[in-house]
């Protein structure tokens, strides 16, 4: 079985590696410290299983995912946070995650969560499960970036994490004007001027760190 870990920090890719030679599942397990080195394996290599965390330098697990959906690449891919806002997991889940979850309890639930993708099912920790069941029973007025669409909240939280219209363009390989576009209806959307407001917004959504 083929494995790549993708973690920025390398205790947490440590700590992942010896969970999995304790569950004696891999003796190939390959690291990557970024979202762009990561992607780049992923297209070289067919990885049995992808853990992936949602916040890494250059592309991000989402941005990862939705590359991946859009070349029709298949895997299982297992998806750490350090966030526990629902709507990420969701959008994880969309775009073809197997699994989501929270870094709190990584070391605690990863095995099942492991087990669980592995066997074709997928995984969501009981809290977060539990939180997403309570929102629809509640009937949760939609957030503003709910209103967003995959290619916009992608956009948005890279604008909220302080980077330019070319840097966006860059990573996305779309053109400056193409994302200048995306941001005025991602304002327009949100109901703000600036990206000031979208960073002070997804701060205290918890959708960026």
């Amino acid at each position: 079985m083929k494995i790549l870990i993708a973690d920025d920090h390398s205790v947490v890719r440590e700590g992942l590696k010896m969970i999995i030679k304790k569950m004696d599942i891999s003796s190939f397990v390959e690291e990557a410290s970024s979202g762009n080195e990561a992607l780049e394996k992923l297209e070289k290599i067919e990885y049995d299983l992808a853990i992936m965390d949602i916040s890494m330098p250059g592309m991000s697990g989402l941005d990862i995912l939705k590359k991946i959906k859009d070349k029709n690449k298949k895997g299982i891919f297992l998806i750490l946070s350090i966030h526990k806002q629902e709507e990420l997991a969701i959008r994880a889940l969309k775009l073809g995650a197997s699994g989501y979850l929270s870094k709190d309890s990584v070391y605690d639930e990863l095995t099942t969560a492991i087990k669980t993708v592995l066997n074709g099912r997928t995984y969501i920790s009981s809290a977060l499960a539990e939180k997403i069941a309570l929102n629809k029973i509640k009937g949760t007025s939609m957030s503003l970036h709910e209103k967003l669409s995959e290619r916009e909240f992608q956009i948005m939280c890279m604008l909220a994490n302080g980077k330019s219209v070319k840097e966006i363009a860059g990573e996305l390989f779309i053109s400056d004007k193409t994302v200048s576009t995306h941001r005025m209806r991602i304002l327009d959307k949100m109901e703000m001027k600036k990206n000031a407001e979208l960073t002070n917004y997804a701060i205290k959504n918890d959708l960026i760190e």
